[in-house]
């Protein structure tokens, strides 16, 4: 596997080294996703067997090393604790999780990315499907106190939430896409109270 490493990064200037028991590929790129895509693959190949593989970058100078190396390997802890040994990912790939472990997180952009649909249907239509969502999570799926709580039927709720599954796709109610949608919500909630989601980080 080390060979197939080297090898790999020598065909294209890279360098690759171990640390921690890791293998560690430092690789030209624009796109971590595509790199660590290729290399999985190719390691999977000379290893006989799934090689699960975290990328992160693309790096700006030595001094940055050391976080893409953070996050390349939290990547690849929550890809074996979800489950997914083998596969490849950065923490754009990991959804609400990637949010969490990412050096530079861009909650707007993960809102946009969960609620996006949602927040232009509103937008353009005067409608409150992200309210109506929003109350459905917090009665705990009950559409009797989802109406309640929006002061609408109980029909009505259930025609939104319809739409919501048209825009959104159709699993929006599945565990893990629920608990993502759920953040996005809170976090949504959070920069529409103005709330400063970056705390120190440069806001340029």
């Amino acid at each position: 596997m080390r060979s197939a490493a080297a090898f790999a990064a020598e065909t294209v200037g890279g360098l690759a080294a171990s640390r921690g028991g890791r293998l560690v590929l430092a690789l030209p790129g624009s796109d971590p996703a595509e790199v660590g895509g290729r290399v999985s693959a190719e390691l999977s190949a000379a290893a006989n067997g799934p090689v699960t593989t975290g990328s992160a970058g693309p790096t700006r100078g030595p001094e940055t090393f050391r976080d893409a190396f953070t996050e390349a390997v939290r990547c690849v802890q929550t890809l074996r604790a979800l489950g997914r040994n083998g596969d490849a990912a950065t923490s754009d790939d990991l959804g609400f999780s990637g949010l969490l472990l990412s050096q530079d997180r861009d909650v707007p952009g993960f809102v946009t990315a969960a609620l996006g649909p949602l927040l232009e249907y509103d937008a353009k239509r005067g409608t409150l499907l992200v309210e109506t969502l929003r109350a459905y999570f917090a009665a705990g799926g009950n559409l009797s106190r989802a109406k309640d709580d929006l002061h609408i039927h109980v029909n009505t709720v259930a025609q939104r939430l319809e739409r919501i599954g048209h825009l959104i796709g159709a699993d929006w109610q599945l565990p893990d896409r629920a608990l993502e949608l759920q953040l996005a919500l809170h976090l949504h909630g959070l920069l529409d109270q103005g709330v400063d989601l970056l705390g120190d980080r440069d806001h340029t």
